[in-house]
């Protein structure tokens, strides 16, 4: 697997809700940074939190604007993030550098605009009641 392929693998890993996927391709070491927030240090922390936000219902969704990779294990990717619990999903755009070593994720960097996050919550919550006042779902791209 490329560097490319590891990210791209884990994240659908996430969204199809396969954490032991998803953790079998982080180093034990790993660090999630969501810049402005708190930072998650090692796999065991990583997985309980992502445990955590899907118990119950909690979903994820990906998808890739691009991915990109240097070959020295940074991969950058340009993406859309859907976080969701029963009717409630915000979508919003998010800028990831992560860094593979030895085939795993050994950092996992997110940014995201506050304002586009906000807006996306707003949409979120005024798409329970109305669908089609949430922000829409990228197409897929013609090939």
């Amino acid at each position: 697997m490329t560097d490319a392929d590891v990210v791209r693998t884990f994240l659908l890993a996430l969204q199809d809700r396969d954490l032991d996927a998803a953790m079998a391709l982080l180093h034990e070491d790993a660090v999630w940074i969501n810049v402005s927030l708190p930072t998650v240090r090692g796999r065991k922390r990583i997985d309980r939190l992502c445990r955590l936000a899907m118990r119950g219902g909690g979903g994820f969704r990906v998808h890739f604007y691009g991915i990109a990779a240097d070959g020295d294990g940074v991969v950058l990717t340009d993406r859309c993030d859907a976080l969701s619990l029963g009717r409630f999903e915000q979508r919003f755009w998010v800028y990831g550098r992560f860094e593979v070593r030895d085939g795993r994720i050994a950092v996992w960097r997110d940014a995201f605009d506050w304002g586009d996050l906000n807006v996306s919550l707003a949409r979120g919550l005024a798409g329970i009641a109305r669908p089609d006042l949430n922000r829409p779902w990228p197409l897929p791209r013609s090939t």
